[in-house]
């Protein structure tokens, strides 16, 4: 609805006015008289008119009239006259304006294109919701203030913007697979929008290594969504996995795609493809090859440092090494600010605590782990970990 709205106004602000003006209206007129055959169709007109009215009301109608024109024809095109298959896409790689700075391009790309909370946000950048609201602000504002068009970029315009559209499509696939809050570990709907996503940046840009090493991620992580949680929702660890459960051929289509990924080095997304891959393919946990994961951490660390990727790596150290060398690890990381307030970083240091004995220090990263988390099924998890070490003192 938005990308179609925005394409009417070119202004997201607005847009973004004329989308919720649209629901508003659906909940009186379906209430009153039903909901119509085709509810998607129904709202994104409503909001296109709303749309019409308002550049009728700030007297813009007449210099617009060409682009409602242009876009009423553009409704007939597939790709959109522009290469770009899909109206979300080209608003992905529209919002990705290299005048932004690239955390500003990712979320507000995130909040307006996919809908993810502005708190959800904030967590996968590490920061409080305060600092990326006011993230997101400054960018629209900005875009109204340098007078930033609403205009798809050119194909010889998309390698500039590529980046920050796999941040984003990583990030909201990143949301899906463990729900920051509500009921259920995973987002379903976000998952198969993401890997939509992908599959159709795939089809558009199909010689970019990180395309292909970002498509493979993705296919190969969801490839044990079944598997993850139990018949009643409740979170399974990947050790305890029913490996039957996972998506072979979905398995077999990321692999393919690591090898691309990985010629003349890798990436950030084609190393990342690659761990999981070895996750996916190895008969069971404890038959990882645990040596070469840990080697491709320390190739992602040198293409990506981030202090998420260096706890991710601990658990992996934990498995070569022993848990006592990974918690040496982990106490320097934790010195890190931008992972206060992370829930996996107590998680990961009770689990460490766990497997040497020192109970009464791992309950207590669990309840700080606990303190932390808002997904109802992580919760549980860690409410049974704390019950285990209860009953087992």
């Amino acid at each position: 609805m938005l990308a179609a709205t925005v394409r009417v106004t070119r202004d997201l602000d607005v847009a973004e006015e004329c989308v919720q003006d649209a629901y508003v209206t659906a909940l009186d007129t379906w209430t009153r008289d039903g909901v119509p055959r085709n509810p998607g169709a129904w709202l994104t007109t409503a909001s296109r008119n709303r749309a019409l009215d308002v550049l009728r009301r700030d007297k813009l109608f007449r210099t617009k009239m060409p682009l409602l024109v242009e876009r009423d024809g553009a409704d007939a095109e597939p790709a959109g006259g522009d290469g770009i298959p899909d109206d979300r896409l080209r608003l992905v790689f529209t919002c990705c304006h290299p005048a932004l700075a690239r955390e500003a391009q990712v979320a507000l790309t995130l909040r307006l294109v996919c809908g993810v909370a502005t708190p959800d946000i904030a967590g996968a950048f590490l920061v409080s919701e305060p600092t990326m609201a006011a993230r997101i602000t400054r960018a629209k504002k900005k875009i109204a203030a340098a007078s930033i068009p609403y205009r798809v970029p050119s194909p010889a315009e998309l390698p500039e913007r590529l980046n920050a559209a796999l941040t984003v499509i990583h990030l909201l696939y990143t949301t899906a697979h463990t729900a920051p809050t509500g009921a259920s570990l995973t987002r379903a709907d976000l998952a198969t929008r993401a890997l939509d996503l992908a599959r159709m940046l795939r089809a558009l840009m199909p010689a970019e290594r990180e395309v292909a090493g970002l498509l493979a991620l993705l296919l190969v992580t969801d490839a044990r969504r079944a598997a993850r949680t139990d018949a009643e929702g409740r979170l399974v660890r990947l050790e305890e996995q029913d490996r039957a459960l996972w998506d072979r051929e979905a398995i077999e289509e990321g692999h393919h795609l690591v090898v691309e990924a990985l010629r003349e080095g890798g990436g950030r997304f084609g190393l990342q493809a690659a761990i999981a891959a070895l996750h996916a393919t190895a008969p069971t946990y404890a038959e990882t090859d645990w040596p070469q994961v840990v080697t491709l951490y320390d190739a992602l660390l040198r293409a990506w440092p981030s202090p998420v990727v260096a706890l991710n790596r601990v658990i992996a150290v934990s498995m070569v090494r022993g848990p006592e060398a990974a918690l040496a690890d982990l106490e320097a990381l934790a010195a890190d600010e931008r992972l206060a307030g992370y829930r996996y970083l107590p998680a990961t240091k009770a689990d460490l605590l766990r497997r040497l004995g020192r109970d009464a220090e791992a309950a207590a990263q669990y309840k700080a782990a606990l303190d932390l988390a808002d997904n109802e099924a992580e919760r549980e998890f860690l409410e049974g970990r704390l019950a285990e070490l209860s009953t087992s003192r």
